[in-house]
């Protein structure tokens, strides 16, 4: 059974950051919260709405999350723009990237993780593996403790095909970025321009 993605507009009611922080505190895996809300995370304030939430964790974990919430329901996209069921105990070929996941099939979806590579103790882009980071270098924490993306690998991802919300996303990070932050997202972008 597959199904083509919903309207995400439609399908989603996402859960609070504050509430997947606490489903997902018992995880030995690293994630961080991705997307939009890591450079609201990252800026200290709200850039814009948010219609759905992302999680980033390596691929090679993505294991770890069906353990951490076993009665949930899962769908990866695969082929991608198509959703089919995830099973208990499958392991996701290596092109899946997104998994979305909802308490049961009666709700509406709560968040997606996005699933990226690693080599040893490296993030490596999915995107072009050139482009890569020491994995404890691709995330920063709140005050709560809330792990989210850094800001210039999120821009990175979001300048492939920027939307409206993309832009505004950039236009509200980079004021916020460092010398060497710039630096980084110059030379991934020089490596791989389509990000």
């Amino acid at each position: 059974m597959t199904a083509p993605f919903a309207d995400p507009a439609g399908a989603w009611d996402p859960l609070s950051l504050n509430e997947i922080h606490a489903l997902l505190a018992p995880l030995d895996s690293p994630w961080w919260i991705a997307g939009g809300w890591a450079i609201e995370l990252a800026v200290g304030r709200p850039v814009r709405p948010h219609n759905d939430v992302d999680v980033l964790m390596l691929h090679r974990d993505h294991s770890a999350i069906q353990a951490v919430l076993p009665d949930w329901e899962w769908w990866a996209a695969d082929p991608p723009g198509t959703l089919r069921p995830w099973r208990p105990g499958e392991l996701l070929p290596h092109h899946v990237h997104d998994i979305w996941c909802r308490p049961t099939a009666d709700h509406l979806w709560s968040f997606q993780f996005m699933l990226d590579n690693a080599d040893g103790d490296h993030w490596v882009s999915r995107r072009d593996p050139r482009i890569r980071r020491p994995i404890a270098d691709i995330g920063r924490t709140t005050d709560d403790a809330l792990p989210y993306l850094v800001p210039e690998i999120q821009l990175f991802y979001k300048s492939k095909a920027p939307r409206p919300k993309d832009e505004l996303d950039f236009q509200a990070a980079l004021p916020i970025l460092t010398p060497a932050q710039r630096a980084w997202l110059d030379e991934a972008l020089r490596i791989h321009p389509a990000g």
